[in-house]
């Protein structure tokens, strides 16, 4: 049936999809027989607190949402933000004559399919509609040959969800008992958090070594040219056939790792290096072998949120919001994939492509064919690829800014998979010579020469290490043969430190996860942005850093949680749900193993998931957990790193004790920073509280402290005076200026800065002005006209004469003048435009003059880096602007012939509904009362996903 066409009796179709974007689009494709809607998302879920379960339900059921006494069934409930979607979906439902439920085609899209099947409970055919790109031919056939809604695919995604409902809400309680409220504990997102610790801590144990080597400048002696260099760099290789200790040679405790190598220090490699200063060199041997290197395979989600993050600086969520556009505006395909397949329209594609942009000496005879590596791969979808049966290239797309440039990455990493082998030769040349004290001095330098770019003159992939060598950098060497004589120009030695292994970008990160087959990697990007949501991860730069939060989590899970995050367990439990979705195991017997453990589940599945324990046992026996311990964390020489409820911080010695210690640790301090010099610095700053003296008024004792928003002033009010109730007195407090120090304020300035706010004076209708100091600086206040001030020291030297002339000038509109910028970052690479760092009013941020993006809590303006100011803006960009909130409009007015219907009721009718409504009413408040308290016992877990 054509989809332009309507049904013999002119019947209607409603197609249901995800995104409003995504129904516009498709939306132009299909004739006006069609309604297409967007479901805006799911539409029912579990519930995300006892609030939103239903009155017939209670005890465990209401907290966690699922029934776990009857085969794990799960309660959904409507979100309350899509009951009104709900409502217009049923409404168009009622006038068609068939629906077409045409979610994404995985497993989340087959799950929110079967959700609308479920609720809308349609009486009218419905067709499972789906297509791994949007295009009017792919559309067009997505509704001419649709299917059935695949069961198994449904029972899959929710066995996860329910799994994953368990593990947070189980585990995350014990967080906020043990370690701090509002934590949450998820199946992947902890376990990547638990990478990210394992590599601060080796890098916190990493000791670093020494060693030195040589470097030599050779000549040949002859004229050169790009061709053929006059000169070759190598560096030495062995002493008297032993070979020089290099980084490689030494552990993560400095020493080495093998005795066979020789480990040169400073004054011996200065010493090698003079004894071969006047030392003739010849070429020992030359070794050249044929060089070739294969296209990179086309994109899927975890190589493109890599690639995107080497190359354009995105961070994983802001890569997958812009692809998201992308694939919603039909320029490329589904962007949620394993594969790295591309379909027979796709390769023609490329292939006409390679043919018209580079000539038909890049292209290869065959079609090449790239099989899936990824062992969990979730659905047969197709790499992401550009859309349609002939790519458009970056220029034709009419794009810009951000969507332009990972289009433009992808159009290239797709063509040039379908292009030929780029060859070459790779050469090592071996230099020896004799030292005047008679050591054999061996050289090696190696180079590399490209004969035929292939498919590096559409593409070369970036790389995790900044320092790495890209694959289509060539390295002439002269042309040398064995036994030619070779002058040493300069011999140098050359001091080197071994570094500790680098912290994970999301980049490297996405990469682990996928190595280690933890996961699902269309998860990865919600994951990174979860545990840098949930503070268990900050940034610096582009590095991914663990806070000390973290670590108490993760040493609380590890210690009593070990298989929860052990990394072998989560994979292994990946696979067993990649077998319930095959219909090889049975969702309920494994679910009750991993909840209830063996003893409840042996008699049902003895062979099934004998890895899994019982997950309710490991929450309710809590008595072995000491809090404290787990939190602490020794530094060194008796100092300890403590996490506590509002922040970590170092301590020594036992509270009360005679020499205890303490000191408040910055919350973005990397904890491989955290050495015994610095702790001992932390205690060395003013801290506590600070004696100045007596109010010579009241008598009060007046203290300095360094609150959480700064240090201030306060007075100590005497034992007894009431604190709350109607004869509360609250204690005369003022934050310092700018220019004052906890260590160096006196008793004077004090009394002065709670004296604020100053009365100035009175103008000439008798309005006071006063002196105030404010959230965003001193201020002069007249009734409700304010003026800033230029500094805080006016506030007490401002006369009446100068506060009355500052309000006889007209008051500034609009912004003032703009501030110099804190910091010159660079030229953005997608506007090509200025970035620098501004003080805002809500703090310092980052603009190229059209974005502006706000530095997050872990950024200082100090260290921050290009890179990361660039990916700051990118992810601004791929948000798109603010929503603002629809303003509500009135309610209307009842009409005319309802007024008058409603006249007709008698009085009685009347006196009964209003008591009816009352009723009704009193009714509700008692059950949302008793639905709040016990949501707030689950709420804090509501967003607890993986």
């Amino acid at each position: 049936m054509s989809p332009t066409s309507e049904t013999a009796q002119g019947g209607r179709r409603l197609v249901i999809v995800e995104s409003p974007a995504k129904a516009k689009t498709i939306k132009g494709y299909l004739g006006p027989g069609y309604v297409v809607e967007a479901s805006v998302g799911h539409i029912r879920d579990l519930p995300n607190g006892a609030a939103e379960v239903p009155e017939k339900y209670t005890g465990e059921v209401r907290r966690l949402g699922v029934d776990v006494e009857h085969d794990f069934q799960p309660i959904y409930v409507v979100n309350a933000d899509k009951k009104a979607q709900v409502r217009k979906l049923k409404e168009l439902l009622a006038e068609s004559d068939e629906l077409f439920l045409a979610t994404d085609e995985d497993r989340e899209g087959e799950a929110i399919a079967w959700h609308l099947q479920e609720v809308l409970k349609p009486k009218v055919p419905v067709h499972r509609m789906v297509f791994h790109e949007i295009t009017k031919d792919a559309i067009r056939d997505a509704v001419a040959n649709p299917r059935e809604l695949n069961q198994r695919m449904v029972d899959a995604q929710e066995t996860r969800r329910i799994l994953d409902r368990l593990y947070g809400y189980e585990v995350s309680p014990v967080l906020w008992k043990k370690v701090m409220p509002k934590l949450s504990a998820g199946r992947v997102q902890s376990v990547a958090t638990r990478l990210v610790v394992e590599r601060e801590r080796e890098r916190i144990a990493f000791r670093s070594a020494e060693y030195w080597d040589l470097t030599g400048t050779f000549s040949t002696g002859r004229a050169g040219d790009p061709s053929d260099p006059s000169t070759l760099v190598a560096r030495l290789n062995t002493v008297d056939g032993k070979r020089v200790a290099q980084g490689r040679d030494f552990g993560a405790n400095g020493r080495l790792k093998n005795a066979e190598v020789l480990h040169l220090d400073e004054a011996n490699a200065r010493a090698l290096a003079a004894a071969l200063a006047d030392s003739s060199f010849a070429v020992r041997s030359v070794e050249s072998k044929p060089y070739r290197r294969s296209p990179y395979a086309p994109f899927r989600t975890t190589t493109l949120q890599q690639e995107a993050s080497r190359k354009l600086g995105f961070g994983a969520k802001a890569t997958m919001q812009v692809a998201q556009k992308l694939y919603e505006n039909g320029f490329i395909t589904y962007m949620r994939t394993d594969s790295t397949t591309l379909s027979e329209t796709a390769v023609a594609a490329a292939r006409a492509q390679v043919t018209q942009l580079y000539g038909a000496d890049y292209l290869p005879e065959k079609a090449r064919v790239y099989a899936g590596k990824v062992k969990n791969a979730q659905e047969a979808h197709e790499a992401i690829r550009p859309s349609g049966d002939r790519f458009r290239t970056p220029a034709e797309t009419g794009l810009t800014g951000d969507q332009f440039r990972l289009y433009e990455l992808i159009w290239k990493r797709t063509v040039a998979s379908q292009m030929k082998d780029a060859t070459g030769n790779s050469v090592t040349v071996r230099i020896g010579g004799t030292a005047r004290d008679g050591r054999d001095a061996e050289f090696t330098a190696s180079g590399k020469t490209i004969t035929f770019h292939g498919f590096m003159k559409a593409y070369v992939e970036g790389a995790d290490d900044p320092n790495a060598e890209l694959d289509d950098r060539e390295r002439r060497l002269p042309q040398v043969a064995e036994g030619d004589a070779l002058a040493a120009d300069e011999i140098t030695a050359d001091g080197h430190a071994t570094k500790p292994p680098a912290r994970y970008t999301e980049a490297s990160l996405v990469k682990e996860l996928e190595e280690r087959e933890i996961g699902r990697p269309s998860t990865y990007a919600s994951i990174i942005g979860t545990i840098l949501d949930r503070g268990y991860v900050f940034k610096k730069g582009t590095a991914l850093v663990p806070s000390f939060l973290s670590f108490a989590v993760v040493n609380l899970l590890e210690k009593h949680f070990g298989r929860l995050v052990d990394y072998d367990f989560t994979a292994k439990m990946e696979d067993d749900l990649d077998r319930i979705a095959r219909g090889e195991a049975q969702a309920v017997p494994w679910l009750k193993r991993f909840y209830f453990g063996s003893e409840e589940a042996s008699d049902i599945v003895p062979a099934d998931g004998d890895h899994l324990g019982g997950l309710k046992e490991l929450v309710t026996d809590l008595g072995a957990i000491d809090a404290r311990e787990i939190s602490s964390f020794p530094v060194g020489e008796g100092i300890v790193l403590r996490v506590g409820r509002y922040g970590p911080y170092v301590e020594r010695g036992e509270k009360d004790a005679e020499g205890h210690q303490r000191a408040d640790v910055p919350d973005d301090l990397a904890p491989d920073e955290l050495t015994v010099a610095y702790a001992e610095e932390l205690f060395a700053k003013p801290s506590g509280e600070f004696q100045l003296g007596a109010d010579p008024v009241s008598g009060n004792q007046i203290v300095a402290k360094d609150g959480r928003y700064g240090p201030y002033v306060t007075e100590v009010l005497p034992e007894g005076t009431p604190k709350t109730g109607k004869n509360a007195v609250k204690p005369r407090t003022a934050s310092l200026f700018k220019s004052m120090s906890l260590d160096t304020v006196t008793l004077d300035d004090a009394l002065k800065l709670m004296s604020l706010p100053r009365v100035v004076g009175t103008d000439a209708e008798g309005v006071e002005i006063t002196a105030q100091n404010g959230r965003y600086g001193p201020y002069l206040k007249k009734g409700t006209d304010s003026r800033s001030l230029e500094s805080e020291e006016q506030l007490f030297t401002i006369t009446l004469d100068e506060a009355l002339a500052i309000y006889a000038q007209p008051k500034a509109r609009g912004r003032a003048a703009a501030k110099p910028p804190l910091k010159e970052l660079g030229t953005d690479p997608v506007s090509e435009r200025p970035v620098v760092v501004k003080d805002g009013r809500f703090g310092p941020y980052v603009t190229d003059g059209e974005t502006n993006a706000t530095l997050r809590r872990d950024d200082d303006v100090e260290t921050i880096t290009p890179e990361r100011g660039y990916e700051l803006l990118a992810e601004k960009r791929a948000k798109g602007p603010a929503k603002k909130a629809a303003k509500k409009a009135p309610a209307k007015k009842a009409t005319t012939a309802k007024k008058a219907t409603a006249a007709k009721k008698t009085a009685v009718k009347k006196t009964a509904a209003a008591k009816t409504t009352t009723a009704k009413k009193t009714a509700a408040k008692k059950t949302t009362t008793a639905k709040s308290a016990a949501a707030k016992k689950t709420a804090a877990a509501a967003s607890v996903e993986e």
